[in-house]
């Protein structure tokens, strides 16, 4: 069994990003536990998980009914309930690093603090297996190693892309503002700068398959040495499933 440490901001997070890997590396016999900012249990973003707001079209952005559960079943997990802060975690007590995503303002507290770099930063220094999806990616762009490039510098990998993160901004601008805007600056456009290659960050397909507990392998990711990455939740299956084989003992 191997321990797995979660990272998550205090809110805004995205539910099906965080809960699926939970419940998949929980089912492969993994612990995961949680670390937020102030070490109180975190809140994602309400409404992506209950769809207020969403409606027509901007219903696709709210989490499909089975994932909502699971983030439910999450939300009463003991480790979830009592988490670590971010400066008191660990990292090198755990085997595994999950970098969830999300779009909402309260992202930023996460994507900016020195004390996720620096947990980030042991994880690749020790090349322990590391799972970003989305806007998680970002904190990987901006911890640096001892030389000052980004951790991320020499690796292929994906993130959210830039038609992904444009028609969610747009279809919601009107009704959430720039809720679905975390940055003016696009992942892919700053992941993409601080990589060896630009090249080297995969959009992946324009037309995605969302996954699914019972279809594992529908979706996008890109796996390259330590680190597994993904774009959205519809990825966030085969993200997991990949992450757990990489925790299986060699």
């Amino acid at each position: 069994m191997a321990k797995i440490l979660m990272l998550l901001p205090n809110e805004d997070f995205d539910p099906t990003e965080s809960a699926v890997p939970w419940r998949v590396l929980k089912d492969a016999g993994h612990e995961v536990f949680f670390a937020t900012g102030d070490g109180t249990p975190a809140q994602c973003d309400q409404s992506t998980l209950n769809g207020t707001g969403l409606t027509g079209m901007l219903k696709s952005l709210a989490a499909k009914p089975k994932n909502a559960d699971i983030y439910r079943q999450m939300e009463a997990d003991d480790n979830f309930q009592n988490p670590f802060s971010w400066i008191d975690a660990k990292p090198e007590d755990y085997d595994g690093l999950v970098l969830p995503g999300g779009h909402a303002p309260g992202m930023k507290p996460y994507l900016e603090s020195e004390d996720v770099f620096a947990i980030c930063r042991n994880f690749f220094e020790r090349a322990a297996p590391v799972a970003s999806i989305c806007h998680g990616v970002l904190a990987l762009a901006r911890a640096k190693n001892a030389d000052g490039r980004s951790l991320i510098h020499n690796y292929t990998l994906t993130g959210m892309n830039n038609f992904q993160e444009n028609i969610a901004y747009k279809m919601t601008k009107k009704t959430f503002g720039t809720h679905y805007q975390t940055y003016p600056t696009s992942v892919q456009g700053e992941v993409s700068a601080v990589l060896e290659n630009s090249k080297n960050f995969k959009p992946g397909p324009m037309f995605p398959a969302f996954g699914s507990a019972k279809h594992p392998n529908k979706g996008f990711i890109v796996k390259h040495k330590n680190l597994i990455s993904a774009r959205w939740p519809g990825d966030v299956y085969k993200l997991a499933t990949g992450f757990a084989d990489m925790l299986k003992p060699k």
